[in-house]
């Protein structure tokens, strides 16, 4: 077992990383994923919605939100379904992405902050939302059940991310190609930052199955409503909700 200090030196060199890479990080993403990953979000976003069935919401906080990607497509699809959002909330333990964010997203209040530790009330959010970012979090348990904390009854937690595959067959080696050779490559190149990438496909490696975070999360009392995998199971949205 990892003791504390350990905890923390693995969580810091990881917000390090992201401050080394905040500046190519949105054009690394365009091109690894040639734009697919716009459309992985905009279906945890329009789903999320449906699934709430509010027309006012009280907030929405995007956790490791990075360069605020996903806050962009929860205002598109507030605005394009007429749902009232009264506040965005960006939080992210890396001020590098936090500066990148707020060049791009002028709608949100962003803060400087860990999923362990949440800069916000107790049931103040309706949404908390993670996308590619849950596996970073070194006490990922302690984070879901700060998650659990913030949420508001019939609150929903939104995670969209890269879990570990089971190996078979002839796709899976190639998205394992794509992953462990192409991706380390090109994000490098792209980034002057061949650790980052490489770090990305071991953290998917060391990272949990699609049923593992799902226990997970009803470990601390979440209720699972959709789960679905894209692009010959790259990606994962996965969605839960707090109890009534």
């Amino acid at each position: 077992m990892e003791n504390q200090i350990d905890k923390k030196e693995k969580q810091d060199k990881i917000v390090g990383m992201f401050d080394d890479i905040a500046s190519t990080y949105d054009l690394a993403n365009r091109v690894l994923s040639m734009g697919i990953d716009k459309q992985w979000r905009r279906k945890g976003c329009e789903k999320a919605y449906e699934i709430l069935d509010k027309k006012e919401i009280t907030q929405i906080t995007d956790v490791a939100c990075g360069t605020g990607d996903l806050l962009l497509f929860w205002e598109e699809y507030a605005k394009k379904k007429s749902i009232v959002v009264n506040k965005y909330v960006g939080i992210d333990p890396s001020v590098g992405m936090l500066d990148v964010a707020r060049t791009k997203v002028d709608f949100a209040e962003f803060l400087e902050g860990k999923a362990q530790e949440l800069p916000v009330d107790d049931e103040g959010t309706d949404i908390i939302s993670i996308s590619y970012g849950i596996r970073n979090v070194v006490d990922r348990v302690e984070a879901l059940q700060e998650f659990y904390r913030a949420l508001k009854p019939g609150g929903l937690v939104v995670i969209l991310e890269f879990t570990k595959q089971e190996k078979s067959g002839v796709i899976s080696k190639i998205v394992d190609f794509g992953m462990k050779k192409v991706l380390p490559r090109v994000g490098g190149l792209i980034s002057k930052n061949y650790a980052a990438y490489k770090y990305l496909p071991d953290s998917i490696e060391e990272f949990l199955t699609t049923e593992m975070l799902e226990k997970e999360l009803e470990s601390v009392g979440l209720e699972m409503k959709y789960t679905k995998s894209f692009s010959m199971g790259i990606s994962t949205l996965l969605i839960a909700q707090k109890p009534l």
